[in-house]
């Protein structure tokens, strides 16, 4: 997380980080009947990987509720240099909270070991402000972030994942 950090400072300098707007406001369903805005995207350079996969994750805050919710939406922006400095990161879309409270991240990876590899690491992090049990993520190889957004479909052929209601919260049902 440390060597994250640091190594974000030189990709600031060289402006490849960007705030891209190309798919804020969008609202993504899910299967499980839950929905979120998306508010913030993150891109480094074009956001295109080599070795796509999508990463979701996702988690609940212990005590934001409420007007805070809106708090935390802007907060966020200072959590960038956790996570762009990650080898393999490309882009990320930023989900507000869904109708259970569940924040989401929805991210395109160069790479599904380094996707792994930043999941765990965020986990560690996640665990001290999040719900006990509520952190969650899925990587999805060989997808493109927005190949899952506009051809939900795509996920139909995803082998050997759990369908049930509770493993639905990953499943892009439609971006609109």
């Amino acid at each position: 997380m440390a060597a994250c950090f640091v190594s974000t400072f030189p990709l600031l300098a060289r402006h490849r980080i960007h705030l891209a707007k190309g798919r804020v406001g969008t609202r993504l369903r899910f299967t499980d009947g839950t929905s979120g805005r998306v508010y913030r995207e993150t891109r480094l350079g074009s956001g295109l990987a080599k070795d796509p996969c999508t990463l979701l994750v996702t988690f609940r805050l212990r005590v934001v509720r409420g007007p805070a919710h809106l708090l935390f939406r802007r907060e966020s922006l200072l959590n960038t240099p956790l996570f762009v400095g990650f080898p393999g990161f490309t882009s990320k879309l930023w989900l507000a909270h869904d109708e259970q409270g569940r924040y989401r991240g929805v991210y395109e990876w160069d790479g599904p070991r380094r996707a792994e590899h930043y999941a765990r690491c965020l986990w560690r992090v996640l665990a001290l402000v999040s719900v006990p049990g509520s952190i969650r993520y899925t990587i999805l190889p060989g997808l493109r972030r927005d190949d899952v957004i506009t051809e939900p479909g795509l996920l139909d052929d995803v082998a050997d994942r759990d369908t049930t209601a509770e493993a639905a919260w990953w499943r892009i049902r439609t971006g609109t």
